[in-house]
């Protein structure tokens, strides 16, 4: 669990870090970078309280391989929906 918890850490400080590098460098940071970013630190760390749970191996694969299935799906629904009418 311990490398799991590091390589979470690991993401949140890299993304910080290309965060600074940005602003630094006078490029502008979009809204949709910080929402991108926020998404995927999260889903780290929610995969890694995920791994460290106390069940066997197989299911929390099985269950994860799910998990990121149904929120692609829902993310490309929710994308598709918000595009506006390109007529």
């Amino acid at each position: 669990m311990g490398i799991v918890v590091t390589v979470a850490v690991l993401a949140v400080l890299s993304f910080i870090g290309w965060l600074i590098y940005r602003a630094v460098k006078g490029r502008q940071v979009k809204a949709h970078h910080i929402t991108y970013g926020i998404a995927v630190v999260t889903g780290i760390f929610t995969y890694a309280f995920f791994l460290s749970m106390d069940i066997p191996q197989l299911i929390k694969v099985l269950v994860s391989i799910l998990l990121g299935m149904a929120l692609i799906v829902v993310a490309a629904y929710l994308q598709r929906r918000r595009q506006p009418d390109k007529s």
